[in-house]
């Protein structure tokens, strides 16, 4: 099983309202994207990682990589428009070995290795997993109204039903690539979406309510905390 991984950090992260971009944001003591980057470096079933950068940030990204010494980043491609463009990027970037691949949002510092190892397990059995946690607050789906006008609830979701989703995503190769191959046009929020309409089943492992994604100045104050509680422990 030849395992690799992309990480895509191409987003700006205007809501972050940062002078640099988001993946080299500093969280306590190192960039946003080195988190992710050592936890995979350090899963052993991973081989190769491949990094999605954008143009502004590649050669920032280039020099972080070097001074840490990551050897299992193979590559930095240059991303695209949409985050779909980014991770066909990434994947024609993987070796021709890799069998199986986890996409990876750079804006998730906190994965941890048993989440990694739980999706190993699935990904090896169904040929897609991904991680999630069940949602703990009560959902609503709304219209919303033009102008000045109010939203309007139009029914209350069943919660105990809906997962909140996050990445790494992990799936067979070839499974990904056709589903990129046949859907790839299509907007989409995540890899699974394009997977989901192949009509492959995609698996749900538990995740880790840790695995937060940073998005606003609020969420970097919270996985700061997160991380000095990590590590206290």
């Amino acid at each position: 099983m030849y395992t690799c991984a992309i990480v895509v950090a191409a987003g700006k992260g205007a809501r972050l309202r940062s002078a640099v971009s988001k993946p080299l944001v500093r969280l306590g003591q190192k960039p946003v994207l080195l988190y992710s980057l050592q936890t995979l470096s350090e899963c052993p079933r991973i081989k190769a990682v491949v990094v999605v950068a954008n143009r502004s940030n590649r050669q920032a990204i280039k020099r972080m990589i070097s001074a840490y010494g990551l050897s299992k980043v193979i590559g930095i491609v240059e991303g695209g428009e949409r985050r779909q463009d980014s991770v066909i990027s990434g994947l024609k970037a993987l070796p021709k070995q890799c069998d199986y691949v986890f996409i990876h949002d750079a804006a998730r510092p906190l994965i941890d290795t048993a989440s990694l190892e739980r999706l190993i397990k699935g990904v090896q059995k169904t040929g897609a997993a991904i991680p999630g946690v069940p949602v703990k607050s009560t959902i609503k789906e709304v219209q919303r109204s033009g102008g000045s006008g109010a939203s309007r609830v139009i029914r209350t979701l069943d919660r105990g039903r809906l997962w909140e989703i996050q990445t790494p995503q992990a799936f067979k190769k070839s499974i990904i690539m056709k589903a990129y191959d046949s859907f790839g046009m299509i907007e989409v929020t995540d890899d699974s979406a394009l997977v989901e309409k192949l009509g492959v089943p995609v698996s749900l492992i538990m995740g880790s309510y840790e695995n937060m994604k940073i998005t606003t100045p609020e969420d970097l104050c919270m996985a700061a905390a997160l991380l000095k509680e990590r590590n206290a422990r």
